[in-house]
């Protein structure tokens, strides 16, 4: 399960950094705002926007959160602080709201689903976090999600973290994102981190979840794209493969459109 694909990191940063530096001033907005968890993703996408030269907010938003990731986040936004001066850090307390909230909604018998839905709840409240700080800010916010994840198994919550304006690393796999991380220099307590999504507050990472790693998804990911069936693999492969195609048809009303019921001319 191996990728050869040739990755540039310096060709691909510069790419990108343009793309956001030519869609921030055609919108005519200040900068942009990136939620920070202490992730690879966050790291990358703060520094890519970074450096376009517009100020970038980074905001730190704990909800019961693990001290590992706090530590991480900080150290990182103190990092980004030191290389770039359009760099502000800021960190909003998000657990006192999280508990209320618990508090006025109802529980549910279904164990698994009320902890699900209170988890993707944190992730929500992220991102109403983020609007409202790029609201009075005039700036845009910033998608942290890889290619794996927003088109791959659709490993975000709808409306949360999937919430944002644009998406620099979207098109990126967890790899490249990597290659690009090691190439920006983020702190290395971040790139040898496991990955996990922080919304369950405990050490749970993102394989345990998902039940492969993303080098085992990504492989798996570009194999569908070839057209290949589950037929063409056996053992470990064939389990990857399986939990792929599983979890992108579980997820895809993430990745498409919203469906939209189009009346037809005889009903108007």
């Amino acid at each position: 399960m191996t990728n050869k694909n040739v990755f540039n990191p310096a060709l691909v940063n510069d790419y990108i950094v343009q793309w956001l530096r030519d869609y921030a001033t055609q919108a005519g907005v200040k900068g942009f705002v990136v939620g920070i968890s202490g992730g690879v993703d966050s790291a990358v996408t703060s520094t890519l926007c970074a450096q376009t030269g517009f100020p970038t907010l980074c905001v730190e938003m704990p909800i019961h959160q693990a001290e590992s990731q706090v530590n991480r986040a900080q150290e990182h936004i103190a990092q980004l602080q030191e290389r770039f001066p359009g760099v502000t850090g800021m960190r909003v307390d998000l657990t006192p709201v999280f508990e209320s909230f618990k508090k006025e909604v109802p529980t549910s018998p279904d164990e698994k689903a009320y902890f699900l839905s209170l988890a993707n709840s944190r992730a929500r409240l992220r991102m109403t976090t983020l609007y409202y700080l790029a609201g009075i800010h005039g700036r845009l916010v910033a998608g942290t999600g890889n290619k794996v994840e927003d088109f791959g198994v659709g490993f975000y919550t709808k409306y949360g973290d999937g919430g944002v304006d644009l998406s620099p690393i979207a098109d990126l796999m967890k790899s490249e994102v990597y290659a690009l991380g090691k190439f920006l220099n983020i702190p290395e307590s971040i790139q040898l981190a496991a990955p996990t999504d922080g919304l369950f507050g405990d050490n749970r990472t993102d394989e345990d979840q998902l039940g492969a790693s993303y080098n085992e998804l990504e492989w798996a990911m570009r194999e569908q794209e070839k057209g290949k069936q589950a037929d063409a693999y056996t053992g470990r492969e064939l389990e990857v493969f399986t939990i792929f195609q599983r979890l992108n048809r579980a997820n895809r009303h993430k990745m498409e459109p919203i469906p939209v019921c189009v009346l037809p001319e005889a009903l108007r």
